[in-house]
Formats: C-alpha cells, structure tokens, sequence
C-alpha cells in the first residue's frame, strides 16, 4: 500500500507523479479506498463508494496513459461528487431516505464532462438532506471536522470538503445555494469555488433554490480548482440557464501571479459587525498586508444590506424547495427528517408578498455587490465568523415561533460573508487562511466580477504561492 502522504497531494502533482512513473491510478485509487474504510465510519464523508468501478476506471487510464493518451489534468484523478448529482448505474439520494433506492439512469453534465476528461468518480458524498443545511439532517450520518470531531464541518456540502480535507479523495464537486460550497471548504480548511451563476450546467443535479443554485469544485489548492472548473464550465444544451460565453483556460490565466496595480475592495461590513471573530479578523489582516505587498491597492467598499440576506435568502430558497418537493411532502411526508418537513412546509405557506419583497432586495442586494465592484477587480473578507462551531443536537421544531427562528434567527447571521455573493449572482471563493489557537481553519473570502473566475482564482492561487494554510494535515490523518 502506498505511503499515505499520496493522500494529501494535490491533483496537479499526482498527475505529474502519475507520467513520471512514480504512481499509479490504480494504487492512488486503492489508497483511497483503504482510507475511506479507516475513517469513514468516524466522518461520515460517503454515503456511496463505488469501488469496483472506480478501481476498473483507474485500470483504464492507467493503460491509456501508457500507451500516449492524454486526456488532460484530471486523466486518473479521483473525484468524488455531493450526492446531488445524476450518475449512471449509481445510487443518488439527494441526502434523502425517500431517494434511499434511487439508482441514476444517466449521467448530469458535469459528470459527463468528468468521464470524458479522465477522471475516476470515487463516490457520492454526505449532505443535508435536500441540501438544506446547516442544521443537523443527516439521514446518512452526521458528518464530522476532521480538524476535530466535535466540530460542526459546514454544509450543506459536508462530505465534499470532509472527504477533501481527511485525504480521502483527490477532489470534490459540491453544490452552492447561499454557501454550501464554500462554507465546509472554510470549516475544512481547502478551497471551494462557487461560480458565477450559469457558468456550470445544472442539468442532472437535484435542485434546493433553481434561481440560486450553482455546482462548483473543491480541491486542495486553486490550481487544482482552476483545473477542474475548467473541465465542467461551460454550455450545455440540456441546461437552458447555461452561459454561452466561452470558457478560458483557467489554469493558464491562474498562473499570472502579479498583483501590481490590482484594486482590491475590503468589504467595511466584514470588519465591522459583532459576529467576526478576532482570529478570522487577523488572518484576513495579514491576507490583504500580503496583497499590498504585492503592490495591490485596498479600497473600503461597503454592503449595506449584507446581514439582512438573512432574512431574503430563506426567502427565496424555503418556498423553491417546497415547490420542487410539493408531492412528496403530500404523499411522504414522515419520509422526510423532521426538521427539513418543517422547513419545506413553512416555505410552502409563505405568503408570496414576502417571496415578492425577497426578489426585489435580492435585486437591490445585488446591486450593491455590483456597484461596489465597478471601482475595484475583487472583493476580499472574512471567509468565516472563525473557526468551525461545536456539532450540537437540535430538538425537533414544534412551534411556529421555532420554525420562524431556525429558518430566520440569530444563528443565521454567520451566513452573510456568503449569501451576499450568492444573491448578486457572482464567482466567490474560498481559500485557507491561516489556524485558530485551537487547531481550527480560517478562511479569507474572494468575490469578483460576473464571469471573472479567473480573477478570483488567480489572487488566491499568488496567496496560496506564499502561505502553506493548505498543506497542513488534520488530526483524523
């Protein structure tokens, strides 16, 4: 068996060692596997893996790569997806004991374009049921922080930064409402891209909020997310939203690493609230002394309604998810855990006056993102309140004011560092930035212009150049 450290390289350097001979596909695959049943049971990543065909699949590129097919970056990779996307002969649940047997008939987009870039799909990986994070919904298991057990590792895209994060996998697809990708890449400590909305097919994917809903990559470093969005962006037929704009070499564009004249905007409400932690305060501090260094100008740029997107994003998203679900919570109700059935359902008697008043501070929120971005190339913060929370239980919603609570308290408040670039539709993402007294991730957080991924990528790639926040191992390693 092969040396765990294999585990925790990034994909671009497997794939290096996988062409200079010194590793395999098939010994990377099967490192994973012994892995994944070491520590699965603890972390609770996978709901599915599919060895057999992925150790079938790693024999095929291994062969090909020998006799000269290239197939690119991601040729013999493995990949492991949110269990929210189609994949053929494969069980997919959406999180869901209703879906406990569905089985996929054919592949999503991205899966697709996955296969016909090399890689080997690992499995599917936990996730709120629905997607409806961050409450505790697991139907599969709670999943754990490999950086502490205790400890509460984001979703609703849980497995794929856990997985990610305990080197149990090379890569990771996820899924991003309001910040189900970058939220787990911040609790984890690896980075997670949202794209800019209709930069990456839909098709196949199990919706949460059909207006906010975006899939995007997580990796261990922005090179390697660069590779991958690279393969799943772009048109696609099945998927009427798809952007028809063309999809640049992101791994080219991410390599130029100067800084000199770039304007960077510091979001004024990321620094200014009661819910920043002084940690997450000092490594966003020494991010941007970093920047500046590399001759970046600082702007102060404000986002009025930033902690308000509290109140509009449940808004939006509770009465789509009640919509897309509106059979089976008629016809399967109990079928679902508790708290999403209450959750769906108060989306589904909200008044559409208040779906009315979301739409239309999305488009105000929105605005505000824009306008602040019209004087500057990016936009940096907070990737997180601070390190990752402790897992608590939560009893079961009984009464209109607990529902009201869960879906729009206090709590809620730490969602803003993402929510606000989910409304306004923009690429943002999320990058490790540094370590609590405790042991924790911190996260800084980059937003861009629409379309502009490789901005974004390419500040955080230079980052990543000078700081090794990434390469640090968890505790269950």
């Amino acid at each position: 068996m092969l040396d765990d450290r294999y585990a925790f390289l990034s994909l671009s350097e497997q794939g290096r060692l996988f062409r200079s001979g010194e590793l395999s596909p098939v010994a990377l695959v099967e490192l994973y596997l012994d892995r994944i049943t070491r520590y699965n049971d603890k972390l609770k990543s996978y709901i599915t893996v599919a060895a057999e065909s992925a150790l079938a699949r790693a024999k095929q590129a291994e062969d090909e790569l020998a006799s000269g097919i290239d197939l690119g970056p991601l040729h013999g990779i493995p990949v492991a997806v949110k269990d929210q996307m189609q994949i053929e002969g494969m069980r997919v649940t959406g999180g869901s004991r209703i879906y406990a047997d569905h089985i996929g008939t054919r592949d999503a987009t991205v899966i697709a374009r996955l296969r016909a870039a090399g890689a080997v799909l690992l499995g599917t990986l936990n996730t709120h049921e629905f997607h409806m994070g961050p409450t505790i919904n697991f139907p599969y298991g709670t999943p754990r922080n490999p950086w502490n057990l205790e400890r509460n590792p984001g979703g609703s895209s849980s497995g794929s930064a856990t997985a990610l994060a305990a080197g149990l996998v090379s890569a990771s697809l996820g899924g991003d409402t309001g910040g189900s990708i970058r939220g787990p890449s911040a609790a984890c400590g690896v980075v997670g891209l949202k794209p800019t909305w209709s930069r990456v097919s839909r098709d196949g994917v199990f919706p949460l909020a059909w207006t906010l809903d975006c899939v995007g990559p997580l990796a261990r470093t922005v090179e390697d997310v660069a590779a991958l969005l690279s393969v799943i962006a772009g048109r696609d037929p099945l998927d009427p939203t798809s952007s028809d704009l063309p999809v640049p070499d992101y791994s080219a564009l991410v390599r130029n690493t100067s800084l000199s004249g770039l304007r960077v905007g510091v979001v004024k409400e990321m620094f200014s609230n009661d819910i920043t932690s002084q940690a997450a305060l000092d490594a966003v501090q020494a991010a941007l002394d970093f920047l500046t260094a590399k001759g970046a100008e600082l702007v102060e740029v404000s986002l009025p309604l930033m902690r308000e997107t509290r109140f509009v994003s449940p808004g939006l998203t509770k009465p789509e998810a009640a919509a897309y679900h509106r059979r089976n919570l008629l016809e399967r109700y109990l079928d679902f855990d508790y708290n999403t059935r209450v959750s769906s359902m108060v989306g589904a008697i909200l008044p559409g006056g208040l779906a009315n008043l979301a739409q239309r501070a999305r488009v105000v929120i929105g605005k505000q993102v824009t306008d602040a971005l019209k004087s500057v190339d990016i936009l940096v913060g907070a990737g997180s309140a601070g390190g990752a929370v402790p897992i608590t239980d939560r009893p079961p919603i009984k009464t209109k004011q607990e529902a009201l609570e869960k879906i729009y308290g206090v709590g809620k408040a730490a969602g803003q560092y993402t929510r606000v670039f989910s409304l306004a539709g923009v690429p943002a993402m999320a990058v490790p930035a540094g370590f609590t007294d405790d042991g924790l991730p911190l996260s800084l957080h980059i937003a861009g212009h629409l379309f502009d991924e490789a901005t974004v990528m390419r500040v955080g790639h230079a980052f990543q150049l000078e700081t090794n926040w990434h390469g640090r191992q968890p505790p269950i390693a």
